[in-house]
């Protein structure tokens, strides 16, 4: 039986990176654990600080040291350090590919789909991760809060995609992240396709309080929706 599709023909996927397309085993956390500490956060600030970096994943990362920290330069500072915990885990090979990631990138490719890996990290951060996988050749583009003017849960990384690859429309856009920001983002951006994945930060129940079409296992579930 034909089905017929409940949305235009989607002609670009915006994949966030840790924790949706990349598993870096929670080094995410364990760098801003060193960034804090480094900062001088100690007992229960460390810890309010450590519970609100968890509820503010996937949002630009020196922005959320500046909700911490209440200073530029200290977030500045500590976002710095941030950068370099996390610099020494790829340096490491402590970041993979999750399951089902280079398959849907070989899929959009063969399907004449375009890609946009979409991450908090700072430009020099992103571009270590996607050397060391060996990505430049499988993703259209990739793009920092830096690059849009801001992060998530704003919609301008997502928008600059869709500008930059030439989408005919917001509605031809999918979009699939690990977090309510990720989802937030999305739908701030008129995606067809808002798709919470549960290989990182969020759970299903924390997905499912930000507005989504679809709540996947992996990101290789992706795949098989882009062509309803």
């Amino acid at each position: 039986m034909t089905t017929t599709p409940t949305h235009p023909p989607i002609e670009l996927v915006c994949l966030d990176m840790a924790g949706t397309t990349v598993d870096d085993g929670d080094a995410v956390m364990a760098s801003f654990r060193v960034a804090a500490t480094a900062a001088g956060l100690a007992g229960a600030a460390l810890d309010d600080a450590m519970a609100y970096a968890a509820t503010t994943m996937g949002a630009s990362k020196i922005e959320v040291f500046r909700a911490i920290l209440g200073d530029d330069d200290a977030a500045a500072r500590a976002n710095a350090a941030f950068e370099d915990a996390y610099a020494d885990v790829v340096a490491a090979g402590g970041v993979r590919p999750v399951e089902g990631a280079v398959e849907l990138f070989d899929r959009c490719r063969r399907d004449g789909i375009r890609t946009c890996l979409t991450t908090g990290f700072a430009p020099a951060t992103r571009d270590a991760i996607v050397d060391r996988l060996g990505w430049g050749d499988l993703v259209d583009l990739v793009l920092s809060p830096a690059d849009a003017g801001r992060g998530r849960p704003f919609p301008d990384m997502i928008l600059t995609a869709v500008l930059r690859l030439g989408a005919t429309s917001v509605a031809s856009v999918a979009v699939a992240g690990d977090t309510t920001n990720d989802l937030l983002a999305g739908t701030r951006a008129g995606a067809s396709i808002v798709a919470g994945v549960l290989t990182g930060a969020h759970t299903a129940e924390q997905l499912a309080t930000a507005p989504h079409t679809h709540l996947l296992a992996s990101v290789a579930e992706l795949g098989p929706l882009l062509s309803r």
